[in-house]
């Protein structure tokens, strides 16, 4: 008999962080019916990094929890993908529109205030714990308790740890530690005005040469309070781990490492704020070869800390709230019993999540080891190979990427 035959009640649904994945699973349970309640170790929600690039299937699973006409209105309109030499010869230059088209959902760069705040809002502050921190938690005969460093603790049916990439809780899950690994790289990112003197406005314009990168890409009027497209910019550098990070001298570093590169990078670089800039050293985490454990499930960063280099973090973590929402939904429909159900649902969500999330966390670092430089023959045949390329091979690897999704 079905769980709605069986007039079962909502469960409780703890939801450690209030980043963009747990926002996710949050307002996914509650869209079901169910009860949830996210906590969040800071005491003011501020986005980490200028804006996100959210591909197709990220988009459609924020249509499916109904905020996607919001997502698109905020979001900037990006039609076309450039490579060119960090000199400002264009190597390649194509229209994003076959990809588009072929799975029937554009692209939304949208600034990360932006898209925060529009999930915090669907989820509603009467179910958002500012300010408290989980540090442990335990299971018991009828659910699972999340503990906290204030001496308090909650009690739920379920516990999702979307804690980031930091994440207090993951090394509980997997029974052993799981160490971040750099990379090797360093990114610089910000949102600066539009303006066609930097780039096109519905361009993604990308620089690259000596295994740096420059990026343009529009994200929309979301980030700012008077309604003016912007740019999301970001630099990238390959540097060693724990170089000094000061923004005094962001501008200075910059025109260092980017010195003789095209007048749009030069123009860039005098033109970003430094007090809205975010210097971040790339890290990620090896895939995992679970992300659950009896009533807890990992999500977003937590789960698969990726590299940047397929866009992908925010879109996983998206995909992963509905995965999971999706599957508990489903086994409460087949088994009144709420633990033999939740059992149920996690396992389905590790099949269905474990290989896709390590398979792009291991693409993604494979992409920033070619980009970077860190075999500089294999960055050079990139460079050769961009001049040859008319767009169909790129399109066919965000392709792949977004069609591999839940949603298609």
């Amino acid at each position: 008999m079905s769980r709605s035959a069986q007039h079962a009640s909502p469960l409780h649904v703890l939801v450690v962080g209030a980043g963009m994945g747990g926002l996710s699973a949050a307002l996914a349970f509650q869209r079901q019916g169910h009860r949830v309640t996210v906590v969040e170790r800071v005491q003011e929600i501020r986005p980490i990094g200028a804006a996100i690039s959210l591909w197709p299937n990220g988009v459609k699973v924020m249509h499916r929890l109904g905020l996607g006409e919001t997502i698109e209105q905020l979001s900037g309109e990006m039609t076309r993908m450039r490579y060119l030499t960090h000199h400002g010869q264009t190597l390649t230059d194509f229209s994003l529109a076959p990809l588009f088209e072929d799975v029937a959902q554009r692209a939304c760069p949208i600034a990360r205030a932006a898209l925060q705040k529009t999930l915090f809002e669907a989820v509603g502050d009467a179910h958002i714990q500012l300010g408290r921190c989980c540090h442990d938690y335990t299971l018991t005969d009828d659910g699972v308790t999340a503990h906290f460093e204030d001496g308090g603790s909650l009690h739920g049916d379920l516990l999702v740890v979307a804690d980031g990439t930091h994440s207090r809780l993951r090394g509980k899950l997997t029974g052993h530690p799981v160490e971040r690994q750099y990379v090797g790289y360093v990114n610089w990112n910000v949102r600066v005005p539009a303006d066609d003197d930097l780039a096109p406005l519905h361009n993604w314009d990308q620089y690259v040469g000596d295994a740096k990168r420059v990026s343009l890409m529009p994200m929309g009027s979301g980030g700012n309070d008077q309604g003016a497209p912007e740019f999301y910019c970001f630099f990238d550098v390959p540097l060693p781990a724990s170089t000094p990070n000061n923004s005094q001298r962001y501008r200075d570093e910059l025109r260092e490492h980017f010195a003789g590169w095209a007048e749009p990078v030069q123009a860039l670089i005098e033109r970003f704020d430094p007090e809205h800039m975010a210097r971040v050293e790339i890290h990620d985490i090896p895939p995992l070869d679970t992300l659950t454990a009896p009533r807890v499930a990992l999500l977003g960063d937590a789960a698969h800390g990726m590299a940047p280099d397929l866009g992908q973090g925010g879109c996983q973590a998206m995909e992963d709230a509905w995965v999971l929402a999706e599957a508990v939904q489903h086994a409460l429909d087949e088994d009144a019993d709420t633990s033999a159900a939740i059992a149920a649902a996690l396992t389905h969500y590790d099949a269905a999540r474990v290989e896709r999330v390590g398979e792009i966390v291991s693409r993604a670092r494979k992409r920033a080891a070619m980009i970077h430089g860190l075999e500089p023959e294999q960055t050079r045949a990139w460079y050769d190979e961009l001049a040859r390329e008319d767009g169909d091979a790129i399109l066919a690897g965000l392709k792949k990427t977004v069609v591999g999704g839940p949603l298609g």
